[in-house]
């Protein structure tokens, strides 16, 4: 539901500054989808309201907690139904944690792989470098 109430007419530089994101990053929201144009003035300016600002902040915050592009315009059609299906965006959100989880258990690897080759460079003074071998390595992380 649209909230015509408070802020209106906000060019998309005032948007952006108002949201801290970039105005390029307003344009590519607009561009993808995610953020609906606005209407415009009779001169021709976007005229952006509350509405805008409060769906371009939930893009920012769900591409913060690194959502995909897919999994955000599903959230936001989930968030424009009447009966704001939990159930649906908890699924969405379900993926999501695997997804992360899978990404923190890969991190671990490499800090692992990390720590022994910083390890192994000891000083910095070994006529080879235990961390270019491991790069030029068939697999550095395992």
């Amino acid at each position: 539901m649209r909230d015509h109430a408070g802020v209106k007419g906000l060019q998309r530089a005032e948007l952006a500054r108002r949201t801290g994101c970039n105005l390029e990053t307003v344009r590519y929201y607009e561009k993808v989808g995610l953020l609906p144009e606005p209407p415009r003035t009779a001169a021709g300016y976007r005229s952006y309201d509350t509405w805008h600002e409060r769906r371009l902040r939930f893009v920012l915050r769900a591409r913060e907690l690194g959502f995909s592009l897919d999994e955000i315009r599903e959230l936001l059609r989930l968030a424009d139904e009447r009966d704001r299906p939990c159930a649906e965006a908890r699924d969405v959100a379900a993926v999501h944690l695997a997804d992360v989880r899978a990404k923190i258990a890969d991190l671990k690897r490499m800090e692992r792989v990390l720590k022994d080759v910083v390890a192994e460079c000891g000083s910095g003074t070994r006529p080879e470098c235990p961390l270019i071998e491991t790069l030029f390595g068939e697999s550095a992380v395992n």
